[in-house]
């Protein structure tokens, strides 16, 4: 649900495990065939996992990070881990890479840049729930464009403020 001044979007779990099936559908009427699914976490996660499971690839897993500041609402300097993580082999062959939204474009920009300077790599196309306005990078595929830019509010994001004493306490026995 957007907010009437258009800056906070919230989504419920349905709506994001739809969207997901939407980008889906979308890579797969594409008729783009890949090897392996990259995606970024921690946003990419959860759509890179659901991807991967529906189209029967390998996952491969990259993290990067640059929301700190502010409970993670303001973007800070870019870390993209030194390692990409997967469970054999290398990344190679056509890569899908995945992640939750392409917001400012930073991140998905440089992370493609360093995947094409990989020799093992033939192709490689980026996939993302959302895209916003403001960003720099347009992704390869993507269920819906933004035009205000929003807060997206994630269901998982209910978690960012749950310690293991909240969920001791949630969950003891009476």
């Amino acid at each position: 649900m957007l907010t009437d001044d258009g800056k906070h979007l919230y989504i419920s779990w349905g709506e994001y495990h739809q969207l997901i099936e939407r980008l889906a559908l979308k890579v797969h009427h594409s008729g783009w065939q890949f090897d392996q699914i990259l995606c970024l976490a921690r946003g990419g996660m959860r759509p890179g996992d659901m991807l991967s499971r529906i189209f029967d690839k390998p996952l491969a897993i990259m993290s990067t990070s640059s929301y700190r500041a502010e409970a993670g609402t303001i973007q800070g300097r870019l870390d993209m881990a030194k390692y990409i993580t997967l469970p054999r082999g290398e990344l190679s062959g056509r890569v899908l890479l995945v992640d939750d939204l392409a917001d400012s474009g930073v991140t998905l920009a440089a992370v493609a840049e360093r995947l094409r300077g990989l020799p093992a790599i033939s192709e490689l196309r980026s996939a993302v729930l959302w895209t916003k306005a403001i960003s720099t990078y347009t992704p390869d595929y993507f269920v819906e464009v933004l035009p205000t830019s929003p807060w997206i509010h994630q269901p998982f994001e209910d978690y960012d403020n749950i310690s293991i004493e909240t969920l001791i306490k949630r969950n003891a026995e009476e």
